[in-house]
């Protein structure tokens, strides 16, 4: 049994689960003992960070790291390219979710509470987001999804990462339009067994977590 330290609301620990689900994986939802960043959940995980798993004694932090560790572990379905070329472009894809689009949405979480926003920074902040999704539809070609029919580890963080920023957008009026192919590649998410059976638990986590944000 594999344990994953998570919140429901974590987009890092969701991209972590989309892997487990695809594989057929047996896991169990903890809570980081005495809570996220806690000195108790350090004792364990030393950076505090989420999600991490604890594989009968094996513990691995970091989402990326854990979903490759997941794909090998149990092979089948593959979820990266067996070309070596699409394999290196599916990777800078993911790359580029976890290190340029996630963050650059991430930066709103503390001015979703209306008492807290500084809205000359969301508006300055919306731009930068209007502006790596433009770069994501340059870079990216889904068909329907990042390297083909299949989910792939790519895929699992622009499947949360997006529907966070749709949820988001009601309550901050972001206005961010997204451009055809990645309202086309965010649809086959939405289509896929895997994301659907993901979104079906996360979307009510998420909503609650915006709702305490909004309400103060």
């Amino acid at each position: 049994m594999i344990k994953l330290y998570s919140i429901p609301p974590s987009v890092y620990s969701a991209k972590v689960r989309l892997v487990l689900r695809a594989k057929g994986l047996d896991f169990e939802d903890v809570l980081p003992p005495g809570g996220y960043g806690s000195d108790a959940y350090k004792a364990l995980v030393p950076y505090g960070t989420l999600p991490a798993i604890d594989h009968d004694g094996f513990l691995l932090a970091d989402s990326e790291a854990i979903n490759e560790y997941l794909n090998e572990l149990a092979p089948e379905p593959p979820m990266w390219p067996a070309d070596l070329r699409q394999r290196a472009q599916a990777r800078a894809l993911a790359r580029f979710h976890d290190t340029r689009l996630e963050p650059s949405l991430r930066a709103l979480f503390d001015h979703v509470d209306p008492s807290k926003r500084d809205y000359d920074f969301v508006a300055r902040q919306t731009g930068v987001i209007a502006g790596r999704i433009e770069q994501l539809a340059r870079i990216a070609t889904p068909s329907p999804l990042m390297t083909g029919k299949h989910l792939s580890l790519c895929d699992c963080g622009y499947a949360i990462t997006l529907e966070m920023l749709s949820q988001l957008d009601g309550p901050m009026k972001l206005g961010i339009m997204l451009p055809e192919p990645v309202a086309r590649y965010m649809a086959a998410l939405r289509a896929d067994p895997v994301v659907a059976a993901e979104l079906a638990t996360y979307r009510p986590a998420l909503a609650a977590w915006i709702e305490s944000e909004v309400s103060g």
